[in-house]
């Protein structure tokens, strides 16, 4: 949804590498050299999987194996690239050691329970993800022993469940101000989401489920970044942006990124102001009331060139009364 409800200027970076990118041999091996060696450079990844909601990139190359890596690369005793993964001998990991370890191309085999680039509150002890932690564990025992590997994997357990108590916070902030009807804007006076419907953008799915929320049962809002309430774009940036910045740090062996910058230090940033928000909007309220003044939203929130062009604007304008899930083809279709 944060694309098909945007212009496609906006959201090129989306597209560019969740379309063909990912289903190319050539992203990483290079179309005019399709060269192994050149593949294995830890660089090749760094064209999509960096940026402020999937931090990579600079998770590794901030981190000690980064810094390895990057004063090291170049000497061939170090870093033999024309070897295959497989009998690869390296000083320190690459991107590639860790992920597709062995040689083998499913890259997510070496994930963890941290679903959504870690933005989702689990129990990350649980026996459901023992398998993948202890296969963790074995790349990690390549070079460390397994009881190092193992505190490193708790400590990122303990940073996630930190963050997520902020993020749950915020959230619960935002959520009664919307509830209170003290929102501002609230969803009824926004343009339409992309689905064409004045959902809650932080109505996801089971998370705030019910009427009072907009939508259908178990139907989710958007998630929006742009026309929407500034505390509604503080919580979406607090788990979007920050607690991947925690994960991805605590994962790469980033302890900057992780604390400082916009990582565990952002989110106390964006709690105080999502608190500071709903504070100065109960007291605006509360002196409208007292004073007699009815606030109505300006009409920028509802139209506009920019608005226009977007998804749930144009099903208003000409399918009246329909959604977009009233004009999929068939169940199923937002699936795919």
């Amino acid at each position: 949804a944060w694309s098909i409800e945007r212009p496609p200027g906006d959201t090129a970076g989306c597209p560019f590498c969740h379309t063909s990118s990912e289903e190319r041999c050539s992203t990483c091996h290079q179309r005019h050299q399709f060269n192994p060696a050149v593949a294995r450079h830890s660089e090749q990844c760094k064209a999509c999987h960096w940026g402020k909601d999937h931090r990579d990139w600079e998770a590794y190359d901030n981190s000690i194996h980064g810094v390895v890596y990057q004063v090291n690369k170049w000497n061939p005793a170090e870093f033999d690239f024309s070897k295959k993964l497989a009998d690869a001998d390296y000083v320190g990991p690459t991107c590639q050691y860790c992920h597709m370890r062995g040689g083998h191309h499913n890259v997510q085999r070496l994930s963890t329970v941290y679903t959504s680039m870690g933005m989702s509150n689990a129990d990350r002890g649980a026996p459901l993800w023992k398998e993948k932690r202890d296969t963790w564990v074995s790349v990690c025992d390549d070079c460390h022993s397994p009881r190092f590997a193992r505190e490193n994997l708790q400590a990122m357990d303990e940073a996630c469940k930190d963050a997520g108590l902020k993020y749950t916070e915020t959230f619960k902030v935002a959520e009664n101000l919307m509830l209170d009807g003290m929102g501002e804007p609230m969803p009824k006076d926004l343009a339409p989401d992309w689905s064409g419907q004045h959902i809650w953008s932080l109505k996801i799915g089971a998370y705030h489920d019910g009427p009072k929320y907009g939508g259908a049962q178990g139907e989710s809002g958007e998630f929006r970044m742009s026309n929407c309430s500034d505390i509604e774009r503080i919580c979406f940036e607090s788990v979007g942006y920050w607690m991947t910045y925690i994960m991805k740090g605590m994962a790469h062996g980033s302890w900057n990124d992780a604390t400082y910058c916009d990582g565990s230090f952002g989110m106390d940033r964006w709690l105080v102001k999502a608190k500071a928000a709903s504070e100065q909007a109960r007291r605006f309220t509360a002196l409208e009331k007292k004073t007699g003044i009815n606030w109505v939203p300006s009409e920028f929130w509802r139209k506009g060139d920019y608005l226009e062009q977007l998804t749930g604007t144009r099903i208003v304008k000409e399918f009246p009364g329909k959604t977009i899930f009233d004009l999929c083809p068939e169940p199923g279709w937002l699936d795919t």
